[in-house]
C-alpha cells in the first residue's frame, strides 16, 4: 500500500476557501494512486482563542481539562476537511485520537506518542477512504485527552508516517520551504532544497520557525524524511533528510537568529566548586532554559563573573530566583535586554578549517562586537547588541555566499 501523510497547518486550514484548497491538494495525490492520510492542525488562531477562554474561566485550570479544551480546535478543522472531501465525491471521515486510538505517555501538554492502533485506519484506507486525523493529541492510560506541546500536529504526522510506514510525509504550511535565513530580514535569502535533520534541528532551536525542534527530533530518531511545502504554491519545497544525503559543498546551510534574548551577569561570584550548579539549580526547578554561558577566569581574590542568557519572558522570574538564592554570594547583578543571538549552521563546517575566523572577522569589519560565544559540531552562535542584529545576519549571509 503506497501511503502518503499530508499534514496541514493552521494557516492552511484557516478559512473555508483554504479548506477547499486542501481538498484539491488531497485529490491530486489520490490521482497519483496514493493512499492518503491527512493530519490537521486547528484553524489559525483557534487554539489561542481557547487558551484565552480558559484564562477567563479560571486562573487555575487543571492540566487535564486544559488539554481537553485546547485539543478541540483540531476536531473542527478535521470535520470540515472530511466534509469537503465527501462533497467532492471522495470517501472520507474525521478521526479523533480516542477513536483510533493514539496512545501517549508523559505529562499533560507535553505528551509523546507511544503507539497507534492501526487496524481501523488500514481498513478504511483499503476501502478507498481518506482518514482525516486530528493532530496535536492522543489519549493516556487513564483515557484522558493529552496534547503534544508546541508543533504537536507536526509530531502527530511524523509518528503516523512511522507507524503506517508511509512513503512520504509532507508538511504543508504558509511558507514554501526552509530558507537560508528569514527573507523578511535578508530579501536575497534562498530556499534550501535539502537539509539534514541535525542542521534543521539547530536552525529551529535557534529561531527558524518552519517547524518545532521536538518534531524534527522525532523525525531524526525515526528516520522519517519530511518535505516542507506551501499549500498556496504548487512548487517543490525543502526536504529534511539524513546527513548522508546532504552535499557538503556549501559549508554553511543557513543563518538563524533570535530576538527574545536577555543577558544576565553575576559580578564577583565566590569561585568555589559547584557554585555554577547552585546558581542554575533553581532555574532548572522552575523550567527556565539557560542558553549561552560564559565564566571568566578567577582572579587572585577567588572571585569570578558568570554570564548567561535566557528568554526575555523568563527574565523577571529568573531575577527573583537569583536574588533570593541563599546558596550563592555575588557583588552585583547586571541585566541586559538589548541583545540578540545570531548563529551559522552547517554540516560542512565539521571538515572545514577557518569558519570561526571568517565569522568573527566579517562581524568585526562591520564594527559588530561579540559579547558571548557558544559552539557545537555544526553551529557557531554569538550574542550581539540587538540594534546590530539585521546587519549581522546580512553580513554573515554574504560572507558564506548564501546570497548566490
Amino acid at each position: 500500500m503506497k501511503i502518503v501523510v499530508l499534514k496541514f497547518g493552521g494557516t492552511s486550514v484557516g478559512s473555508a476557501e483554504r479548506i477547499k484548497n486542501v481538498a484539491k491538494i488531497v485529490t491530486s495525490y489520490l490521482k497519483k494512486k496514493f493512499k492518503v492520510i491527512v493530519v490537521s492542525s486547528a484553524m489559525g488562531g483557534e487554539t489561542n482563542r481557547l487558551i484565552n477562554l480558559s484564562k477567563e474561566i479560571s486562573s487555575n485550570f487543571t492540566s487535564s481539562e486544559y488539554d481537553t479544551l485546547v485539543a478541540a480546535g483540531e476536531q473542527i478543522s478535521c470535520s470540515l476537511i472530511a466534509g469537503r472531501l465527501n462533497d467532492q465525491g471522495h470517501l472520507s471521515r474525521s478521526w479523533l485520537s480516542w477513536q483510533i486510538p493514539i496512545l501517549t505517555t508523559g505529562d499533560y501538554s507535553y505528551s509523546k506518542i507511544e503507539s497507534i492502533y492501526k487496524k481501523n485506519i488500514i481498513n478504511f484506507l483499503k476501502k478507498g477512504g481518506v482518514p482525516v486525523i486530528a493532530g496535536f493529541q492522543g489519549i493516556n492510560s487513564e483515557n484522558r485527552v493529552t496534547t503534544l506541546g508546541r508543533g504537536g500536529s507536526d509530531a502527530s504526522a511524523i509518528m503516523i508516517a512511522k507507524f503506517f510506514k508511509a512513503e512520504k510525509c509532507i508538511i504543508y504550511t504558509d511558507v514554501d520551504g526552509v530558507y537560508t535565513t528569514d527573507p523578511n530580514v535578508v530579501p536575497k535569502a534562498k530556499k534550501i532544497k535539502k537539509i539534514s535533520y541535525e542542521e534543521m534541528l539547530e536552525m529551529a532551536s535557534l529561531g527558524a520557525k518552519v517547524m518545532q525542534p521536538n518534531s524534527i527530533q522525532d523525525a531524526r530518531l525515526n528516520r522519517i524524511d519530511i518535505e516542507v511545502r506551501s499549500s498556496f504554491k504548487n512548487k517543490a519545497g525543502s526536504l529534511i533528510t539524513k546527513r548522508k544525503n546532504i552535499s557538503t559543498k556549501n559549508i554553511i546551510r543557513g543563518v538563524s537568529f533570535t530576538k527574545n534574548d536577555a543577558k544576565i551577569t553575576l559580578v564577583g561570584v565566590k569561585d568555589r566548586p559547584g557554585v555554577a550548579a547552585k546558581i542554575f539549580e533553581p532555574l532548572f526547578k522552575n523550567s527556565i532554559n539557560v542558553d549561552m554561558v560564559v565564566q571568566n577566569i578567577s582572579s587572585y581574590k577567588k572571585e569570578t563573573d558568570l554570564t548567561f542568557t535566557i528568554k526575555n519572558e523568563d527574565l523577571l522570574k529568573t531575577e527573583k530566583l537569583i536574588k533570593k538564592n541563599k546558596k550563592i554570594i555575588f557583588k552585583k547583578l547586571i541585566i541586559d535586554e538589548r541583545v540578540s543571538k545570531v548563529s551559522i549552521v552547517g554540516v560542512g563546517m565539521i571538515a572545514t578549517p577557518g569558519v570561526t575566523y571568517r565569522m568573527f572577522n566579517a562581524l568585526a569589519k562591520k564594527n559588530i562586537n561579540i559579547q558571548v560565544i557558544s559552539t557545537s559540531e555544526i553551529k557557531i552562535s554569538v550574542l550581539v547588541e540587538r540594534k546590530n542584529l539585521k546587519k549581522a545576519v546580512d553580513v554573515l549571509h554574504k560572507e558564506f555566499k548564501l546570497d548566490y
